[in-house]
């Protein structure tokens, strides 16, 4: 069961490093392909409403194949996306290969198909290697930023998508020999379990994503309106990744101790005060600290909420079940990368929408927070 979560680390590595990475190429691409910042802006979000919307039949696909050959898919989508933007020419081109690769690419290989893989391999015990899992998420936030970043100025954007597809590529055909196929269940039922009493946590997901993901993919935009060069966007978002996986490594561990809810609740205040920081510290230097705050409360949120989700859960239906909390999570990320958008067009900055977002934090964690049930007195 080790193989198991070594195997997710290492394809999440690939699928998010791949993702998130896009960040730290908007502001290089813009200047090379000529493309404005707010199409790329667009192709984010299109990206990721795309697989929101096709979640749903990702975890159809996760019960009646396997996670094993779903997420294959999408790491050769993902990282053919790369190899198809540096390429193309035209600004439809780019958000086309964008959205529709990239879109596709993510959602047949991220947490969804990794929860689905490591749930049927440990049952009710999955948190801890969810946790240990979600570390691949900031190790490729760490390699893939810091790889391209290297790489801009010696041999320029576009040689620099081939060569990170490229890996992507080669680890991928390492992992198919290493991912153990998991066991698909046959189920009576053709629809997933019911998440009705789960709505707080689905709706604090939600939140948790129209958060992150402006952060995450427009923070290096961000520092560079600061005065941040493109290197030190890189590093900014590296750093914010090693914190991060340093939180993952912690909470598999306090998760021997503690309830997913209980450090959910933790998380969502480092967060609050992480941008906190950005809304109110004026200057560049403060971005260190709001990226290594950030870094460290939000990744790890997405294991400890998919512990929370998926407990209990019929392991033959678990891809269809979770599935609508996919949806919510990756449309609420595209419906926050858009309003930040127009709030950056209205106010020529995203802080705006900071400010939105550590509200965001607020009312998830008053979400997570367990009602007092009234003591009757005799």
């Amino acid at each position: 069961m080790i193989r198991t979560a070594n195997a997710a680390l290492a394809a999440m590595t690939v699928s998010f490093g791949l993702n998130f990475s896009m960040g730290v190429f908007f502001a290089p691409t813009a200047a090379a392909y000529g493309i404005s910042a707010t199409a790329l802006a667009l192709a984010a979000a299109l990206s990721t409403a795309l697989t929101g919307l096709v979640q749903w039949r990702i975890g159809a696909l996760l019960d009646q194949i396997g996670a094993r050959a779903v997420l294959a898919v999408g790491l050769i989508l993902t990282s053919g996306s790369y190899l198809v933007l540096s390429v193309v020419h035209e600004t439809w081109e780019f958000v086309a290969a964008y959205m529709v690769l990239g879109g596709l690419g993510f959602a047949a290989s991220s947490s969804l198909t990794i929860t689905t893989l490591i749930s049927r391999s440990y049952g009710s015990e999955a948190g801890p290697a969810l946790a240990r899992a979600a570390i691949g998420i900031n190790l490729g936030q760490v390699l893939a930023p810091w790889a391209a970043t290297s790489l801009f100025e010696p041999v320029g954007v576009r040689a620099t998508y081939v060569l990170l597809g490229t890996a992507g590529l080669v680890v991928t055909a390492i992992l198919w020999t290493q991912l153990p196929g998991d066991r698909v269940e046959t189920s009576r039922s053709a629809r997933g379990e019911s998440l009705a009493g789960r709505v707080k946590v689905l709706v604090s997901f939600g939140l948790h994503a129209a958060t992150m993901y402006v952060v995450v993919l427009m923070l290096p935009k961000h520092a560079i309106e600061a005065g941040w060069s493109v290197a030190g966007t890189g590093r900014l978002v590296a750093l914010a990744a090693v914190s991060a996986g340093l939180t993952s490594a912690l909470v598999s561990r306090l998760l021997r101790r503690h309830s997913p809810e209980t450090l959910l609740r933790f998380l969502y205040g480092v967060r609050t005060l992480s941008l906190a920081l950005a809304v109110l510290v004026p200057g560049p230097e403060v971005l260190v600290a709001v990226a290594v705050l950030f870094g460290a409360a939000s990744f790890p949120m997405i294991p400890l909420t998919m512990a929370v989700l998926s407990r209990g859960l019929d392991r033959a239906r678990i891809g269809r079940t979770l599935a609508p909390a996919w949806v919510t999570h990756q449309l609420a990320a595209a419906a926050g990368l858009g309003v930040a958008a127009i709030v950056h067009t209205l106010t020529d900055s995203y802080r705006g929408y900071f400010a939105l977002g550590l509200a965001f934090s607020v009312a998830a964690a008053v979400l997570l927070t367990p009602t007092r049930k009234p003591v009757t007195v005799s």
